[in-house]
């Protein structure tokens, strides 16, 4: 196992157990994975032409939402008039990431801290560590949040995976509840109704039972996402026509900070964990 320079020009790391498990990961873009090959199959979407475009926003891999999830309905910041008002999900996946290997559990330790820059949006001192352990058809996720002041620290945590599909209409999707809210229309719906629309686009939040999964029958593959809670909402994400679709483990919903629903507190000096796995599993 080992950590070297894939792409010196795009910032590209690899980290692999052998040439047909490894997962590609760029710290100066929002410690985002890039991609990951398990058993020798591209598991996530990646837009490569996109990511070259620093202008733009990442569509592909697995960024890191943080310190929110989605956006606030209010155009001031809810931290007063001496702050920024967030972006959509946050400053995570837009600042430079440090990362370090560690050879005893043969994991790989992204970490993030407050800078200037975050600073700008957020009076918080914190430290956020994505502890990655590559295992075969299973990638597993430690995430600490530590809160470094003597306040208590508001705070949403997300990722958004994005997945390669075959199409749309060979998913099946699995053990998701009965009703969901239509993040576009902010409505509550039927979710198997609103997953027959995949094709043109969609934006559902759902309640899980700490579980979301989708098989697709061409790829024969089933890809399970474990979240427990508090890091149990599942938001299910598709943009056409591209082939991908993003199964997104979350804390809290969209305006979090500012209704107060589901926000997560961290008491000073003390800090938050949030596990979460995605396993994938071949289908006969």
């Amino acid at each position: 196992m080992q950590i070297k320079l894939s792409n010196k020009d795009k910032g590209i790391f690899v980290f692999q157990l052998d040439q047909n498990n490894y997962i590609k990961f760029c710290p100066e873009r929002g410690g985002v994975i890039t991609n990951w090959v398990s058993d020798g199959k591209e598991i996530l979407y990646f837009d490569e032409k996109r990511f070259l475009d620093k202008t733009k926003s990442i569509r592909g891999g697995i960024p890191i939402l943080f310190p929110i999830c989605g956006n606030l309905n209010s155009s001031n910041s809810v931290f007063g008039i001496d702050y920024l008002q967030f972006t959509q999900h946050g400053f995570a996946r837009d600042l430079q990431w440090q990362y370090s290997f560690n050879e005893n559990k043969k994991s790989l330790c992204l970490f993030l801290n407050e800078s200037k820059k975050t600073k700008k949006y957020y009076p918080f001192d914190f430290e956020l560590r994505i502890e990655v352990t590559l295992k075969i058809n299973c990638l597993e996720f430690e995430i600490s949040i530590y809160n470094k002041t003597d306040n208590s620290m508001p705070i949403n945590f997300g990722l958004h995976p994005y997945f390669n599909v075959s199409d749309f209409k060979n998913l099946e999707f699995i053990d998701n509840p009965l009703n969901c809210q239509n993040q576009a229309k902010n409505i509550i719906s039927n979710t198997l109704d609103e997953l027959n629309n995949i094709d043109l686009g969609i934006d559902l939040l759902m309640y899980t039972s700490g579980r979301s999964a989708f098989r697709d029958k061409i790829f024969k593959r089933e890809v399970t996402l474990n979240h427990p809670y508090p890091f149990d909402l599942g938001v299910i994400w598709s943009d056409p026509p591209r082939k991908m679709i993003c199964l997104e483990p979350w804390t809290s919903p969209r305006n979090s900070f500012v209704d107060g629903f589901r926000k997560l507190m961290i008491p000073p000096n003390c800090s938050q964990r949030f596990d979460f796995s995605i396993q994938i599993k071949s289908l006969k």
